[in-house]
This record gives C-alpha cells, structure tokens and sequence, in this order.
C-alpha cells in the first residue's frame, strides 16, 4: 500500500451540504459530523459519513463506508467494499469485509469474520464466527 501524506485537513469538498475534510492517518474522508480517532486509519478511498464514530485502532480501508450512528473501534477492520450503518458496533478484533453490510442494532466483537456478501441485522457475533 503506498504511504499516503495529507497535507492539508481543512474541509476540502462539500456533499449535501455536508463538508468532508481528509484524515490525517490515510487521507480518506471523513464528514464534519462525524469523529475519527487520530490513532485510526481511514484509506484514501474510504470514507466515513454522517455521525460515525472510528475510534481507538480502528481501520477503515479499501472503498469501505462507515456511517449512521456507528461506531468501528479497538483494532476492528472494515474493508474493501463493506459498510456499516445504523447504530452496529464492530469491536475488539473484528474484520468486516468484502460487500458485506453490518446495520441496525447488530454487534460484531472480539475476533468475528463477517464477509463475502452477508448482510448483518440486530446480531450479536461474537468470538470466531464467520458469517458469509
């Protein structure tokens, strides 16, 4: 993955009358309403919208999309071209990936796996669950 500097963390594009400034750690893009940890990863093409929430260690990467009221922490990874909306907590050392969609009240923990195209609803997984 090549090193991505960000130079400037002004807001640098407007969406719906939302601006989005680039995160320092990755140079993805983050919305005004929403919080991301400087000790996180956003990539330069993923994005987190709305009122989410990437705290800790977090890593969000490749064209992943975290939004609503969620919240991505500890050393959880949402990845390639997942998303995660709603109020769904993805914790501990998780992984989100592939198309998968982790939203409503679902909560993703510890050392889960949910990828492929698995669509997560008001769930709990927890441990080493892998869901496709």
């Amino acid at each position: 993955m090549p090193e991505v500097k960000v130079l400037y963390t002004d807001p640098v594009i407007e969406i719906d009358g939302v601006k989005y400034h680039h995160h320092p750690n990755g140079g993805g893009l983050v919305a005004e309403t929403a919080f991301v940890s400087t000790s996180a990863y956003v990539g330069p093409f993923a994005r987190v919208i709305q009122k989410a929430q990437i705290l800790g260690f977090a890593r969000i990467c490749g064209e992943a999309i975290v939004g609503g009221n969620a919240t991505v922490k500890d050393f959880a990874t949402v990845e390639e071209s997942a998303k995660v909306f709603g109020n769904a907590v993805v914790s501990g050392n998780a992984q989100v990936f592939g198309w998968a969609k982790v939203c409503g009240n679902a909560e993703v923990k510890d050392r889960a796996q949910i990828m492929g195209s698995a669509n997560i609803e008001s769930n709990t997984f927890a441990g080493c669950v892998q869901k496709h």
